[in-house]
């Protein structure tokens, strides 16, 4: 499902780095672009927003005098160009506020943050709603050369370190992101993954067989590092 998103913000160039920066997630779908919020208000009253990308100092009324104001707010990312409005922000229970210029780095963590918490309340209402019948797939987002691919966790084998970068392996292709592994670590559900060595994280259920010192996936032995063993033999055991 689309996420229906709303750039508000008095500065055209401010604008086109959002726009570019979103033009990455197939997810997100801009419904209107605006500079101020009372234009923010009057297309609120006529097009669905789930997300809106909102800067703080602007004519008139601030972004966050305009949320405060909203009964029913959508979901809420600041921009801004100054850092003493960040705890006003979050006390709008805002998903994360980008201070400008907006790297596409710290634009991704951003929107990290939105799918997570989109993934959390879809489990919540599907919970309650379809217990045996709703299941949901973790993915994550990886910079592979110039575009950010998409990865479905369920699809990993393993993960390797390579200094700044980390080889991401598939059953039928491998990609390389420019990432540090203990980052990827903390994105990846810690009920089907498993770091083995400081080199190394692998997907539980792709493991074909173990012994003391390796494990082995697609054919491939991969080895469990010291400090990791004890850890690691309990979590394949308890598969």
């Amino acid at each position: 499902m689309k996420i229906k998103t709303l750039i508000v913000d008095d500065e055209p160039h401010a604008i086109e780095v959002i726009e570019s920066h979103i033009s990455n997630f197939s997810e997100l779908d801009i419904v209107a672009k605006c500079s101020n919020a009372i234009e923010a208000f009057k297309i609120l009253q006529q097009t669905k927003v789930d997300l809106i990308f909102l800067d703080i100092k602007m004519p008139g009324l601030t972004g966050t005098d305009f949320i405060r104001n909203l009964k029913n707010p959508p979901k809420v990312i600041f921009t801004t160009a100054f850092e003493n409005y960040a705890l006003e922000g979050f006390d709008l229970n805002a998903i994360d506020y980008l201070l400008k210029p907006i790297g596409f780095d710290r634009f991704l963590k951003a929107i990290e943050k939105l799918f997570t918490l989109q993934k959390a309340n879809y489990q919540k209402i599907s919970l309650v709603e379809k217990p045996a019948e709703q299941k949901t797939d973790t993915f994550l987002y990886l910079r592979v050369e110039r575009k950010m691919v998409k990865v479905n966790v369920s699809d990993i084998y393993w993960i390797e370190s390579l200094k700044d970068y980390i080889k991401v392996v598939l059953k039928d292709k491998v990609l390389i992101s420019k990432q540090m592994i203990s980052v990827i670590e903390d994105l990846l559900p810690e009920d089907k993954f498993v770091r083995i060595h400081r080199s190394f994280i692998v997907s539980l259920s792709k493991v074909e067989s173990f012994h003391s010192y390796s494990v082995e996936l697609l054919g491939k032995e991969i080895p469990i590092g010291r400090n990791y063993k004890a850890a690691c033999h309990k979590r394949l055991r308890e598969l």
